[in-house]
């Protein structure tokens, strides 16, 4: 796990989010491009971080006043991206170095979740990208 130095904003969206929520964010991503708060929750605490029928959530949107998206944090690239792309079925990753260097990690989905997998104008893929970069130094995600 690589050291991520959080912005006062970012401390001050997981303080909020973790006192609506009483889950631990281990991370939040401001992804200004997609006007969204990514929030990385603590293993095991995706179910409270959600709350009964999305009600924490949508709490936590309304009060941040942008879209909230939640991702459970992974110990793997793999389970990372993994859970970064659900609810798309994944049927397995591999990470490799491309031929200048970078690593990519191709990940094979369920043909018919490929739509869901790369998300509405592309903005699951683009999370699932962010998550790979800032915690493995993967540079690309490529869904087949």
């Amino acid at each position: 796990m690589p050291s991520i130095r959080l912005s006062d904003e970012e401390m001050r969206y997981i303080t909020l989010f973790e006192s609506i929520t009483g889950a631990t964010a281990k991370d939040c991503i401001i992804d200004s491009d997609a006007n969204r708060i990514i929030f990385v929750i603590k293993k095991g605490d995706m179910g409270m971080a959600i709350g009964k029928n999305g009600t924490n959530v949508k709490r936590a949107t309304k009060l941040i006043g942008k879209p909230v998206e939640l991702v459970e944090a992974g110990d793997t690239p793999e389970e990372l991206i993994k859970n970064a792309l659900f609810p798309a079925k994944v049927y397995a990753i591999k990470i490799s170095k491309d031929t200048s260097g970078r690593l990519v990690a191709h990940v094979a989905v369920d043909p018919k979740d490929k739509g869901l997998a790369i998300g509405k104008d592309g903005l699951k893929i683009r999370k699932a990208r962010m998550l790979a970069k800032r915690y493995f130094d993967i540079d690309n995600v490529i869904i087949k």
